[in-house]
């Protein structure tokens, strides 16, 4: 299965506010005009069993200038789905990507429990569930 981030502007990625959409074009445009990225519309793996299975879906681009990319047939795939991009089990490296994308687009990147993910001032990434826990005092609750 795997845990998705989302490059999205709505409030909640999930929410089902037409106004706040990423299109197709637009993303289009973001991938065509940064020469780190490539539009594949396509993509094929192959299973522990030797098959070969593919997936065919308008707006399947891949970030090439990721450390991992072609390692173990590994690469940072960004899917474009319906309203928003999204990656799949993201890496911090993947996550700074997502960041500059999002900052273009004036989106954002949240995880799917809604967490917003965050570069700190000495390029670290977090995200703001992450920044709550590390502010509060560690304390039993009951002593709140």
């Amino acid at each position: 299965m795997g845990y998705d981030v989302h490059i999205t502007r709505k409030e909640d990625w999930f929410d089902e506010d037409d106004a706040r959409i990423i299109s197709l074009d637009e993303w289009k445009d973001i991938v065509n005009n940064d020469p780190d990225m490539r539009l594949d519309n396509y993509a094929e793996a192959t299973t522990t069993q030797g098959e070969i299975i593919g997936v065919k879906s308008d707006g399947l681009s891949v970030w090439t200038k990721y450390s991992g990319d072609g390692k173990d047939v590994n690469h940072a795939w960004f899917s474009f789905n319906i309203d928003r991009i999204v990656v799949k089990n993201p890496d911090d490296e993947i996550i700074s990507k997502m960041l500059q994308i999002a900052i273009l687009l004036k989106a954002k990147v949240q995880g799917d429990e809604g967490e917003v993910y965050l570069k700190t001032t000495d390029n670290r990434i977090i995200n703001d569930q992450e920044s709550v826990k590390s502010t509060t005092p560690n304390k039993p609750w009951w002593k709140f």
